[in-house]
């Protein structure tokens, strides 16, 4: 993007742009920083527009920012580039409480835990993606709904809708894009909590076949794949706790809900370290580019690979 390109392309969105930022309670003096990735990796991702409907994966680690960058993204394709974006996160398509309790019943407990591939409703997610991309121009698409403070997924009904089919699919979440594991690398825990509780590696195999299987289906759908890049797994944790608080503030005060503590937050992302650090060693060379974070979840580096 030519600097005058982007000086008027920020003049215009500069408004709602930091709206935005005050919206996700970022410091202010973040803004010029952020628009000086986002702008430039919007002009990126209405170039590569090369179909009716182009899909983006966005992966990134527990807390790193995928849900800002994909709001930020879609309002700036729109209000900038006059593209029409739909946002999808692979959270809201956990599979419901009961299902995953019929999981942990029949082939591993661990499975009871949202999160980790096997526990997503992976038909749901490939029949969104394709009833988007094939949608006329008054068709409305269901978009599934997750309600983590309670653990379960919304009712039907209260799904927000898509009118028309879209230029753009964002599709965040931690695991999306991600490639299985050689079978060797299965032999040996990573945590504590695989020690102890999937001293067979059964439930890790069940994961690594779910990515080898149905998920290698859906991640098939993306045309691009852009990387956030966590420093390491104690950011991980870090970020993930500053996501459950901000969960919590965000809660009517007395209402009831399944919010986990400190204690809850460790265990919880031992469930995702295995694959994370898999993600952090294998996908930063075939993603098509990568946003590099510091320690702060500050930008220190962006890496085009094609």
């Amino acid at each position: 993007m030519a600097p005058a390109e982007f000086a008027a392309l920020w003049e215009r969105l500069r408004p709602s742009f930091l709206q935005r930022v005050e919206d996700h309670r970022i410091p202010p003096e973040c803004a010029e920083h952020l628009a000086g990735i986002y702008l430039p990796l919007s002009a990126w991702l209405a170039a590569q527009r090369n179909k009716p409907t182009l899909v983006l994966g966005i992966n990134g680690a527990q807390g790193s920012g995928k849900s800002t960058l994909a709001d930020f993204l879609g309002r700036i394709l729109e209000a900038g580039f006059g593209l029409r974006v739909a946002a999808l996160s692979i959270d809201d398509f956990y599979l419901a409480r009961a299902e995953r309790e019929r999981l942990a019943r029949q082939i591993h407990p661990l499975l009871h835990t949202r999160g980790v591939p096997g526990t997503h409703d992976v038909n749901l997610g490939l029949a969104t993606i394709r009833a988007l991309r094939s949608a006329e121009p008054g068709t409305l698409t269901p978009l599934p709904a997750f309600d983590k403070a309670q653990d379960d997924r919304r009712p039907a009904q209260e799904w927000p809708q898509f009118r028309g089919r879209p230029d753009a699919i964002l599709f965040e979440g931690w695991c999306v894009g991600t490639a299985p594991q050689p079978e060797e690398a299965l032999a040996l825990p990573v945590n504590a909590l695989e020690a102890g509780e999937d001293a067979d590696g059964r439930w890790r195999r069940y994961v690594n076949e779910r990515l080898r299987a149905e998920y290698a289906e859906l991640f098939g759908e993306q045309d691009r794949l852009v990387m956030l890049k966590v420093p390491g797994m104690d950011s991980v944790f870090e970020w993930r706790a500053l996501q459950e608080r901000k969960l919590a503030e965000s809660l009517p005060p007395g209402s009831p809900h399944r919010l986990m503590d400190a204690g809850g937050i460790e265990r919880f992302v031992m469930h995702y370290e295995r694959l994370t650090r898999h993600i952090l060693a294998e996908m930063p060379g075939r993603a098509d580019l990568v946003l590099h974070l510091d320690g702060n979840h500050r930008f220190t580096r962006i890496q085009l690979n094609r």
